[in-house]
């Protein structure tokens, strides 16, 4: 193989992928993003990026940031190829590269975010975005209100000049540009979260409100924090995907995979101006909410319903789990009698549609997007993503076995072995209490749903908790195919009752 090229803006001219046509010298900043991940990459710097090669907002470049210790090898990865990524779409009949460079910087992670609170002061930028996980914005789980006893929240509240968290970075940076007498900026959050503005407006007003009332309202009435819907599958970066970039004669420390699919709804909020996102494929609506629903409710709930039984079966990726008869028997009886009921149809699609789409993506044996990253995190997933669902089809009064039986499969993954008797490692900011339950549970199914935290008043849901315990029970005593081959048979006499 000849020597692989070193990805850098030295280098753009010997590469045979499509590049930035652009002067990347050129731009200038206008988006500071928080958190930059593998999905960050191939979707918000993606849209900017063909806007760039379109000869539009140059003026948008982003820059970089994170406000935890381990995003600093990320920062080191792109720093050293110009913050330049290449971009790996995985399509089932093709694979095909491009490289993006819509991100010029990527500032230093220090204890107190003083470079992130100057760079987001600074008047150029204009809207501040952030992928910080669904489970990273201090929500209450029961009220679903603002977290003010997390101890996070206590120290920026109590040091507010050099906070430890993205939000009260954010709460300092418009202290300053409001005290130098300037515009707030826009604040536009991009994680998997129902209301995402909404939830990001509630933080930081919340916060900011612990050590500057005046600032709050000044904040409340002045920035903005539009909702938006984001979507595209972009696997973890192992050595598969760093070989992949080898094919394409590229040595890429960063590259991103992601399928041939990406949708951005994005509310029309936006206080200091924004990048004409829709030419290049984004969707301006004033009804996200119909459109996150959807693809809430479908694909990120639908991971759920897959994952934490693929987990247990000791099945290592979505696909693969799609592939197992009985798992995509249960995700196709689940989504299309329990979950699309509770979705309406958005422009162009109907939920049935969307279901049918969701599927084909999941299926993609290209899309190396394991069961272990789709079932972290739990305890946010299911309560931000399954329960309401479950919540709605009571409220109906319509069947809830799947979804009973989406929890009890959850519960079983989280007593840490497998079937085959191998150690399920924690993958859950809660994982040792999950454990404890998931034990207790295994005699006593009740147990589980007695954490209030997570199933507050669902636990004396009857129509819930005695499916819950009927098919715990019945993973215990004979396995998970078992049980999903049961449910089906149960949704298979009800649909000819």
């Amino acid at each position: 193989m000849d020597e692989l090229i070193s990805l850098s803006n030295a280098t753009l001219d010997q590469l045979t992928v499509k590049r930035p046509t652009y002067d990347r010298a050129a731009l200038t900043p206008g988006i500071v993003h928080i958190g930059v991940g593998n999905f960050h990459r191939a979707h918000q710097a993606w849209y900017l990026h063909r806007l760039m090669q379109a000869g539009e907002a140059h003026d948008w470049a982003i820059i970089g940031a994170g406000v935890r210790p381990y995003d600093a090898a990320m920062r080191e990865k792109l720093l050293a190829q110009d913050c330049l990524t290449t971009l790996i779409e995985l399509d089932p009949n093709n694979v095909s590269a491009e490289v993006v460079g819509s991100m010029i910087d990527y500032l230093p992670i220090e204890t107190g975010n003083a470079a992130l609170i100057r760079q987001m002061a600074d008047p150029a930028i204009r809207i501040v975005a952030m992928t910080v996980t669904e489970s990273g914005y201090y929500i209450d789980p029961v009220t679903k209100g603002f977290d003010a006893s997390h101890a996070d929240l206590v120290y920026d509240a109590a040091h507010p000049d050099a906070p430890q968290t993205a939000f009260g970075a954010i709460v300092a940076a418009l202290r300053l540009r409001r005290d130098a007498g300037l515009a707030p900026f826009t604040g536009l959050s991009c994680d998997n979260l129902q209301g995402n503005g909404d939830i990001l407006r509630q933080t930081v007003v919340s916060l900011a409100r612990l050590s500057d009332p005046d600032l709050a309202d000044w904040i409340d009435t002045n920035a903005t924090f539009p909702n938006s819907m984001v979507d595209c599958i972009a696997p973890a970066t192992g050595p598969n995907e760093l070989a992949l970039a080898a094919d394409f004669g590229i040595k890429d420390a960063a590259v991103v995979t992601h399928e041939a699919f990406r949708q951005w709804v994005i509310e029309d909020k936006f206080c200091a101006g924004r990048p004409h996102w829709e030419q290049v494929g984004a969707t301006i609506s004033d009804d996200v909410h119909a459109f996150e629903t959807m693809k809430i409710r479908i694909l990120n709930a639908g991971h759920q319903v897959i994952a934490n039984v693929g987990e247990t079966l000791g099945i290592e990726t979505i696909a693969e789990c799609m592939a197992h008869p009985s798992i995509v028997g249960f995700f196709g009886k689940v989504q299309r009698s329990e979950i699309a009921p509770t979705v309406a149809p958005v422009p162009g699609k109907t939920p049935a549609e969307y279901v049918d789409l969701i599927e084909d993506r999941f299926s993609n044996p290209r899309i190396v997007d394991t069961t272990r990253r789709v079932a972290f995190d739990g305890s946010a997933r299911h309560p931000g993503f399954v329960l309401p669902i479950l919540r709605d089809q009571l409220a109906a009064g319509r069947s809830v076995e799947g979804l009973a039986l989406v929890e009890a499969l959850w519960a079983r993954m989280c007593a840490g072995t497998r079937e085959d008797g191998s150690v399920i490692e924690a993958n859950d900011p809660n994982w040792d209490e999950l454990t404890q339950v998931a034990l207790a549970a295994k005699t006593r199914p009740q147990a589980w749903l007695e954490q209030s935290n997570i199933y507050g008043d669902l636990s004396q849901a009857a129509p819930f908790s005695d499916a819950f315990c009927k098919w715990l029970a019945l993973i215990w005593a004979q396995g998970c195919v078992a049980a999903l081959n049961e449910y089906a048979q149960v949704s298979q006499e009800a649909a000819s009752a």
